[in-house]
């Protein structure tokens, strides 16, 4: 005959009797579906919204401040699509390494707009004329970059795996080097193996 486990031993305590956490994992009973949903359930609204508001208003300042520093400093993960690659990135560095002329356009422009304030018929028709020269220079030197850096890619990435990348490196070539995002992370003559 079996025995039976006498029923005058003490029942082994969970906790120290005044309300502790039950036991989980093995040796404690399974929790009935409806604790398991009274541990789930969250309020739809907060008990204080102004204080939930302000801190939902902290955590995305934090994390546009984040995605901010890590576009600035070329981390893939916050890039757009447009600059994402190592292709990409190859441009960026040899556009930073080198001096573009068109880095040099917004100032001329600007003091082109200053000459036409001059009331001298001369100096502002030779200032529109030496805007529209530098003008042309700098898509020329846009244009001869995007050759060299094609031809670059193609010996460094392979002909067949090359991206098209002339208008990405024209635009990053004729923004002031302050101004470029992702920020220059090579010096100027350091250029990319």
């Amino acid at each position: 005959m079996a025995k039976h486990p006498s029923t005058d031993t003490p029942a082994p305590q969970t906790g120290d009797g005044d309300g502790a956490a039950p036991k989980v994992g093995k040796g404690a009973p399974t929790p009935t579906r409806a604790e398991r949903e009274a541990a789930r359930k969250r309020p739809l609204v907060p008990n204080d919204r102004k204080e939930a508001a302000r801190q939902a208003r902290a955590k995305s300042a934090e994390a546009r401040e984040r995605a901010r520093l890590g576009l600035a400093a070329g981390d893939e993960k916050y890039l757009p699509a447009r600059d994402r690659g190592p292709q990409k990135k190859y441009v960026r560095d040899y556009i930073d390494a080198r001096f573009s002329i068109g880095e040099i356009l917004i100032p001329v422009m600007f003091a082109v707009i200053v000459l036409t304030f001059v009331p001298s018929y001369e100096v502002q028709t030779i200032g529109i004329f030496a805007l529209w020269a530098f003008f042309l220079v700098s898509i020329v030197d846009v244009i001869i970059l995007g050759f060299v850096l094609q031809r670059k890619l193609a010996a460094k990435f392979g002909a067949d795996k090359v991206e098209r990348v002339r208008w990405y490196a024209a635009m990053r070539a004729l923004q002031l080097r302050p101004l470029r995002l992702p920020k220059p992370q090579v010096k100027r003559g350091r250029y990319p193996a």
